[in-house]
C-alpha cells in the first residue's frame, strides 16, 4: 500500500509541476515581472480566494515541516518549502510526504 501511495502522490506532484511549467512559464518568460505575475493571482474575488488558499496552505506546510524537523528529526524539509513556492504547494507537499515516510521508517 505504501508504494501505491508514493507512486500516486509522486505522479500528482510531477503532473502539477509539468502543468505549471506549460501554463505559467511561457507567459512569464515573455514578461518576467514577478510582481505582476504575483498580482495576477488577485485580479478578482475568485482568483484571490484560490491564491489565498494556496498561500495559507504553503504557510501551514512550512510550519508543519519546521515542527517535524525539531520534534521528529525529519531532514531536508526545506526542499519541500522551496518546492512549495516554485512550482507550487502540490509538488512541495508530495515531496515532503515521500521524504517523511522514508525517514519515519528508519
Amino acid at each position: 500500500m505504501d508504494s501505491k501511495f508514493k507512486i500516486i502522490i509522486s505522479l500528482l506532484g510531477i503532473f502539477f509541476a509539468l502543468l505549471f511549467g506549460i501554463i505559467v512559464v511561457p507567459p512569464f518568460l515573455e514578461n518576467p515581472d514577478i510582481i505582476a505575475a504575483f498580482g495576477a493571482g488577485f485580479v478578482n474575488p475568485f482568483s484571490t480566494g484560490y491564491s489565498l488558499d494556496t498561500i495559507f496552505c504553503w504557510m501551514i506546510l512550512t510550519v508543519w515541516i519546521i515542527y517535524e524537523a525539531r520534534e521528529k528529526n525529519i531532514k531536508n524539509g526545506w526542499i519541500a518549502i522551496l518546492l512549495g513556492v516554485i512550482p507550487g504547494v502540490a509538488t512541495g507537499f508530495a515531496f515532503y510526504l515521500i521524504i517523511r515516510m522514508k525517514q519515519e521508517k528508519l
